[in-house]
Formats: structure tokens, C-alpha cells, sequence
């Protein structure tokens, strides 16, 4: 009878340290290599270079292509540093022949069809909005069957099993959802006598990026865990989550944390500290299978094991933190007041735009939210202000207190003074019943002074040892 199964992820920045994986995380137990399911990342910058830099936006190989820029010279001059990387991870036991053909021939074939794509468009005769999702789903594949490729022909150049399982329906022109696809491709395989490279991108007639854009390598994760039935699905990642962050707290202040829930880390996600995307977590919490994110690079702690129904024995803050990247966008109207789905009206703007808040306060005729400032256009702004009296908008940071079991007497008092005692004055606060997130809203200048004090005042080192 095989052992339990996993299913691990190795994301982006943990992949260009390929050589470090191998002996932390791959063949860290010589005697347990196989059972484990790699889903792989691109190198880390590649998809930035393909779509556009995930967190400034600036654009990518995907933008020149829609614009009819120079996208040929830009893909060849990305083909030139995947080469660069691959030399990298010779001495790992990369066969650079191969890993360049493979590669290059990718590139090259791209171009070719990117090229046929312009041309289609050109002759109008097909949805424009359909045709730029085929060409970013094709560039988003190329960096995740670059890594996985590379990475199965290391192992197998040291000697084990291991196999290349590409998700990306370049060699597959079969109609197949994405569900169906991970099914086929796994169907013939033993992954407990093969090491499994599965790429982060998965081809589907539904179209990955449709729904999930850039999470699509976290959803890969979480369909391939849920459909191969795993015990455990595992996330590394170059950092410990932690109970803050390192730069702005210091290293010396924070510790990781050892447990809690999908709760929490939908909590996080909402504001922008993405553990895993929540559309990703919630397959797996709905078939309770747990969640460890691991550091990649401190192969001996155990990570942070996230469960369906862990409450901290003790009511504690386990994590401080927050965005000084978010706008309040406020609604001041007196027809509010007392007018049944006022705030409806609100929502179906917004939802035009495509845009969720983080947060909303309201009183008598004052509603205030909380959204990115991304999401805070001219266009919406403008709308809103024809349709209510008065809109004012101001850029913000949130400071969040976060935890599985934060419900004790005078917690939200405690929070307040040490914002208080810190100089920081609170604009809003936001806390539902179930009382897993107090949301502070501050001056953007007082962003990083208000999660120090918060995290001084909240976050007791939990002295127990991590266990598995």
C-alpha cells in the first residue's frame, strides 16, 4: 500500500535557487523522493517579462503584442535569459543542449503563432477580447514548462525517475477542461515511482486566466491536489509566514506562525498578503485537506500548517498586517438615511468596474470603502459623482489584526492605545462578530509605525514548538 500523497508547490524565487530546492526540499530525505507531486512556478521575473510585473504593473511581452508593439524582439531578447539561466543550472546537472532546443523551439513557434494572431485581428472578422486571452494564456504557459522542463532533466541527469508532466496542451490540440486534462495527464503515471514536474500552467477550454489570472499556478496547485485526493498539500515559498513583516517590524521582533485556519488566510489574501489565493484554498478546504507553507530555505522548521478547524487554544493576535496601497472611496448622501438599498446602487457601480472592497463602514448617510488603490479610476470616481451628492476619496493604509481566536475582553481597547500612545489617529475601524480581523484605517504616512505599535502591543511569541 503506497503512503500518503503530496502535492508541493515551489514558487517563483524558489525556483531560480534551484540547486538550494534540491537539497532542502527534493532529496532532503534520500529515502523519500518519490510520492510527491511537484507543480512548479516559472523563474523568478519570467512571467513578470511575459504579462506584466505582477505588483508596479509595468508591461510585459502581452502588452507590446496588444499594442502591435515589437513583441518578436522582446520575446527573442527573453529567450537570450532563459538561456542565461539555464547555463546557470549546469553544474545542478542541467543538459543545456536540450534545455535550450526545448525552450528555444517554444519561443520560436510563439512568435509564429503570435504573428498569425495579429493577423486574424487585423482582418476584424473575430472577437478582439478573445484572441488576447489566447495569446496570454500562450505567453503565461512558456515560463512553467521552461522550470518544470529544466527541473525533471536535472533529476533525471542525477540518476532518479523523473518525469516532465506538461499541463500545458502545447503537444494536446484535444478540446479538454482543465479538470479533464490534469486527469489524462496523471492517468498513466506512478507518482510513487516518479518524481513529478508538473507546470503551474494548466490549458483548459474554460481558459485558466479567465477567472484566476495570475493565481492560475496556485489553481493548478489546489486542482491537481484535490483530484489526485492528496494528504497534504505543501506551498514554498522564499519567507515564513509569519506574525509580521520582517521589514518593516525587524527580523528580531517577529516569529513564524505555527498554526490556524483558511479563515485567517482569507483574511490575508483580502488585504493583499497572499498565503494562497482564495479560490485556490477553497477546493482544498472544502475536500479538508491541510495547508503547509514551508520556507524553502530553513528546511528544518516545519512551516505553517493551515487547517479547516484550528482554533488557538489561547486568544491570541497571530499576525499584524495591512496595505498602504488602498483608497477610501466615501459616499456622502442624505437621501441615505432610513431609504432601503441605498448602498445597492453603490455596488452595482463598483460591480461594473470590477471591483471588490476590502472594507466598509456606514452610519446614518456616510457610506466609506476601502479599495485598492488600482481600482480607483477617474471613470468611477466620475460616475459616482453623478449619481450621489457628495464623493470624496483619500488615500489610506490598513493596518489589520489578524487570528483564528482574537475574541477576549478589551482587545479592540488595547489596540486603540497603542495606536494612540504611537500618535497615530484611527480614521475607521472595522470588526465583524465572528471577530478574526480588527481593521484599522490610518494616515498613509503612519503606515509602518502604526504595525509596529500593533504588533508590540498584540503579538505574544507563541512559545510552543511547531509540529508537523
Amino acid at each position: 500500500m503506497n503512503p500518503p500523497l503530496r502535492v508541493e508547490k515551489i514558487g517563483g524565487t524558489s525556483m531560480s535557487r534551484f540547486p538550494e530546492i534540491i537539497e532542502n526540499v527534493i532529496l532532503r530525505h534520500p529515502n523519500d523522493v518519490y510520492g510527491r507531486i511537484y507543480v512548479v512556478s516559472a523563474y523568478g521575473g519570467i512571467t513578470n517579462e511575459l504579462l506584466e510585473h505582477k505588483k508596479t504593473g509595468q508591461p510585459g511581452i502581452y502588452q507590446l503584442f496588444r499594442t502591435q508593439g515589437e513583441y518578436s524582439k522582446k520575446l527573442l531578447a527573453l529567450r537570450d535569459q532563459m538561456y542565461a539561466l539555464n547555463a546557470s543550472f549546469v553544474p545542478a546537472g542541467l543538459n543545456l543542449e536540450e534545455a535550450n532546443d526545448f525552450i528555444g523551439d517554444h519561443i520560436d513557434l510563439t512568435i509564429n503563432i503570435l504573428r498569425s494572431m495579429d493577423n486574424v485581428l487585423a482582418s476584424g472578422y473575430v472577437s478582439r477580447k478573445a484572441l488576447l486571452l489566447a495569446a496570454r494564456e500562450l505567453l503565461a504557459s512558456l515560463g512553467e514548462m521552461h522550470s518544470a522542463f529544466n527541473s525533471a532533466n536535472i533529476l533525471q541527469n542525477r540518476g532518479y525517475n523523473a518525469t516532465f508532466v506538461d499541463l500545458s496542451g502545447w503537444e494536446d490540440s484535444r478540446q479538454l477542461t482543465i479538470d479533464e486534462r490534469i486527469k489524462d495527464s496523471f492517468a498513466n503515471l506512478n507518482p510513487f515511482a516518479t518524481i513529478c514536474f508538473a507546470t503551474g500552467y494548466t490549458k483548459g477550454t474554460e481558459g485558466i486566466m479567465r477567472e484566476f489570472d495570475r493565481g492560475y499556478s496556485e489553481v493548478t496547485f489546489s486542482k491537481v491536489a484535490v483530484l489526485l485526493s492528496a494528504k497534504e498539500a505543501i506551498i514554498h515559498k522564499e519567507y515564513h509566514l509569519c506574525s509580521g513583516d520582517p521589514v518593516l517590524i525587524g527580523e528580531e521582533n517577529i516569529h513564524p506562525v505555527c498554526n490556524t485556519n483558511f479563515d485567517v488566510a482569507d483574511q490575508l489574501a483580502d488585504v493583499g498578503m497572499e498565503a494562497i489565493h482564495p479560490k485556490a484554498s477553497k477546493p482544498l478546504e472544502i475536500n479538508n485537506i491541510s495547508i503547509r507553507l514551508k520556507n524553502s530555505f530553513d528546511p528544518d522548521h516545519t512551516g505553517t500548517l493551515i487547517t479547516k478547524n484550528f482554533i488557538a487554544p489561547k486568544s491570541m493576535v497571530e499576525i499584524v498586517t495591512g496595505s498602504d496601497k488602498v483608497t477610501c472611496l466615501e459616499v456622502h448622501d442624505t437621501r441615505m438615511v432610513g431609504e432601503v438599498g441605498f448602498d445597492l446602487r453603490i455596488m452595482q457601480v463598483l460591480a461594473k468596474y470590477d471591483i471588490s472592497y476590502i472594507s466598509k463602514a456606514t452610519n446614518a448617510n456616510t457610506i466609506g470603502m476601502i479599495i485598492n488603490d488600482r481600482d480607483c479610476s477617474p471613470e468611477l470616481v466620475g460616475e459616482l459623482k453623478e449619481k450621489f451628492e457628495l464623493i470624496t476619496i483619500q488615500q489610506v493604509a490598513i493596518v489589520c489584526a489578524i487570528g483564528s481566536n482574537i475574541a477576549q475582553p478589551g482587545i479592540l481597547a488595547k489596540a486603540a492605545d497603542a495606536l494612540a500612545k504611537a500618535g497615530i489617529n484611527i480614521l475607521a475601524v472595522s470588526q465583524t462578530a465572528r471577530q478574526t480581523n480588527m481593521l484599522f484605517v490610518v494616515e498613509r504616512n503612519q503606515f509602518a509605525d502604526a504595525q509596529k505599535a500593533l504588533h508590540a502591543a498584540l503579538c505574544m511569541r507563541d512559545l510552543r514548538t511547531c509540529t508537523g
